[in-house]
């Protein structure tokens, strides 16, 4: 045991050091606080680090599951908040001042009549436009700003003459420009949904708005491009006068009979087809492709020649086109069906013969009144087409002559 002055000694020194075993007692407990403090903050910023990680991920997964439109889409970018709360409510404060493509949607831009769509979305459109069955795909397309298009066609040819080292040299004649200008006319789409649909957040409203504008818009423009008569639509390839090969004068198109009304001839019919390859000149013969619609195609392709090979052949690979006599074959359904005196061939380099002329940029127009309890969008895009070049373009007749 200690002695009394050792006790008073002990405590006159924890005393004036000011720990006592209350102090000691409230230096430890202050010192778990505040290790529990850093304990909990750590904890705080781990589980915050471990939210942010599964947010990001939910994202990617959701991104993931929707159409290709929305796989590349920055949900957090300005144009893609303003126009999609455009087309959910009509909100079309968050597009006012906003630069789309180079374009400023103001109120100008929406007096005359919508909002150009965001790039992503115009861009889907167009993929989907070119990789439909139209002779989009094989045509020449340009696209313009102006109301029209003019293509400068030279189709004569400028004399020559063999000279001598001291004769005179005769003059040649003058070619002949032509010029042939294609109009832009607008294609519209109009599909509706219901506004309790577009409250969902979960529905994807730019994909599905631009998949029905391109499914209409696409077959639209396949019947224009033809057999569209010019009048408020493209001027397709069959609306222009037709005459017989040996015949033929620029303007028109020139076609080669089968020799038999509604079908090929009985003997020898896949001659039809090598006198069409052939009525077309060498200069477009490296370009050209057939252009027939499923009907046909069923019909051509069980044709053999003399030595009993078929004309047709497969693709060899995937997405490849099918083959006949070497050339690829585009199947368009607009073209008609083999009948009596219907030209249900055509065959040509349509780069050269047939153009496109459009207008990049696609409005949309959102009508909440119209169709209660549906919304309206209203989109609207400019588009023209016709032949501008008559002697790469020859058509097959089932006729006699």
């Amino acid at each position: 045991m200690m002695s009394k002055t050792e006790v008073k000694a002990a405590g006159g020194e924890g005393l004036s050091n000011g720990q006592g075993p209350a102090g000691e007692m409230k230096a430890a407990v202050s010192g778990f606080l505040n290790e529990f403090r850093g304990f909990q903050h750590d904890m705080a910023k781990r589980l915050q680090q471990q939210e942010e990680r599964m947010n990001s991920l939910d994202r990617k997964s959701m991104i993931s599951g929707r159409p290709a439109l929305s796989a590349a889409r920055d949900d957090g970018a300005p144009h893609l908040k303003a126009f999609g709360a455009y087309l959910r409510t009509g909100d079309d404060d968050g597009l006012r001042g906003l630069v789309l493509e180079g374009k400023a949607l103001n109120s100008a831009v929406a007096a005359e009549g919508g909002y150009l769509v965001d790039p992503q979305t115009a861009d889907t459109i167009r993929s989907v436009l070119n990789s439909t069955a139209s002779i989009r795909s094989i045509a020449n397309v340009v696209h313009v700003e102006a109301t029209s298009f003019d293509v400068l066609v030279d189709h004569t040819d400028v004399g020559t003459g063999w000279a001598s080292e001291t004769g005179p040299v005769a003059e040649s004649d003058t070619p002949a420009i032509e010029r042939i200008s294609i109009p832009l006319h607008e294609l519209s789409a109009m599909p509706k949904a219901s506004q309790r649909l577009l409250d969902d957040s979960a529905f994807d409203i730019e994909g599905w708005l631009a998949g029905r504008i391109a499914d209409k818009f696409s077959r639209a423009e396949a019947a224009a491009f033809i057999a569209g008569n010019g009048v408020d639509k493209p001027r397709g390839f069959l609306d222009h006068a037709k005459v017989t090969q040996g015949a033929w004068t620029w303007g028109s198109l020139g076609y080669v009979a089968t020799g038999n009304a509604g079908d090929f001839a009985t003997v020898n019919a896949s001659d039809a087809i090598v006198d069409l390859v052939y009525a077309l000149g060498a200069t477009y013969r490296a370009n050209a492709a057939f252009v027939m619609n499923s009907k046909t195609a069923g019909a051509v392709r069980k044709m053999k020649d003399a030595d009993g090979r078929f004309l047709w052949s497969d693709g060899l690979a995937a997405a490849q086109p099918a083959r006949l006599m070497g050339y690829p074959v585009m199947i368009a359904e607009d073209m008609p069906d083999i009948a009596a005196s219907s030209f249900a061939i055509a065959f040509g380099d349509f780069r050269a013969g047939y153009t496109i002329a459009d207008r990049p940029d696609l409005r949309v127009l959102r009508d909440p009144f119209s169709a209660k309890p549906h919304v309206l969008f209203y989109a609207t895009r400019r588009v023209g087409g016709d032949v501008s070049d008559f002697a790469a373009i020859k058509l097959l007749k089932f006729a006699v002559s």
